[in-house]
């Protein structure tokens, strides 16, 4: 186990403790998930498998494959611990890394969906499908396993997100509620969903569709359908967005700012920049 898996792991293990001695009738909860397990792999898939299994696919079979998949796959651990870090650092709400891995289904889905994507790879297309639809039955978040998710990644409150099969979303980004990454078109031959830069901010049920870039850290205001590309460092809002502001920070998905346009264009009035999110 890596050193920064280790701490995140006592921490998590710390709470669990806590938690028996603060609220007796979740010490079974606490046991199972995660003090009697051995690591942070293997209370992550007994979490996420728990919710997962049915009547005909077993929580054992599952546990199985996802194990086989962490073994080959080393690295989406590594994409684990920063999803983790994500959440902790850009969600006020949560309070311990243990909340999020135990009841944050955003962060479950993400999961979920770095095995459904390994085994997509493999051309384990029907199970992948299997993860996918059992994800959205359960989480209320549809993302295609074929879409491409990098690491440091949150999924806040996560109801109602709709990621298409040929998206790719960078490195730390951000996403709330009711986020669609939509496609156009009928040709499987060609990218039909859009393409997310690193540190991006896309804001609740703002819809981005077809092939178009996002770029890096730009900022989407909620409930904006973005039809055409975004530039790096700028936000837009409205339907259809359009630019309103520049960002003058670095990630703006760290920030979680959905109000602040940073600086506005020199060709922008305020009074526009108003109608626009009213619009939104």
């Amino acid at each position: 186990m890596k050193k920064e898996e280790k701490l995140i792991w006592d921490d998590i293990r710390h709470y669990a403790e806590q938690q028996v001695q603060k609220e007796p009738f979740l010490a079974s909860l606490m046991h199972m998930n995660i003090l009697s397990r051995n690591d942070l792999a293997e209370s992550l898939v007994f979490i996420i498998t728990e919710r997962l299994k049915t009547p005909m696919v077993l929580q054992d079979n599952l546990v199985r494959e996802f194990h086989q998949v962490l073994d080959k796959h080393p690295e989406i651990m590594d994409d684990v611990i920063r999803d983790l870090q994500a959440v902790k650092e850009r969600d006020p709400a949560c309070e311990s890394y243990a909340q999020a891995l135990l009841n944050f289904k955003g962060f479950q889905a993400v999961q979920t969906h770095r095995i459904a994507h390994e085994l997509w790879k493999s051309d384990r297309k029907a199970f992948a499908g299997f993860l996918q639809n059992r994800v959205s039955e359960v989480f209320g978040v549809d993302t295609h396993p074929g879409a491409q998710i990098g690491h440091g990644f949150m999924m806040d409150h996560a109801t109602g997100v709709v990621i298409g099969e040929t998206a790719i979303i960078g490195n730390n980004v951000s996403m709330l509620h009711g986020v669609t990454l939509g496609g156009t078109g009928t040709e499987t031959s060609k990218k039909r969903h859009p393409t997310i830069g690193d540190g991006v901010l896309l804001g609740a049920g703002c819809k981005v569709l077809g092939d178009i870039l996002v770029g890096d850290n730009a900022k989407v205001a909620a409930s904006s359908v973005v039809l055409k590309e975004v530039e790096h460092n700028v936000t837009v809002a409205g339907i259809p967005a359009k630019p309103v502001g520049r960002v003058s920070e670095p990630e703006p998905s760290r920030r979680m700012d959905h109000c602040n346009l940073n600086s506005q264009f020199d060709d922008v009035s305020s009074d526009s920049v108003v109608h626009v999110l009213e619009r939104a």
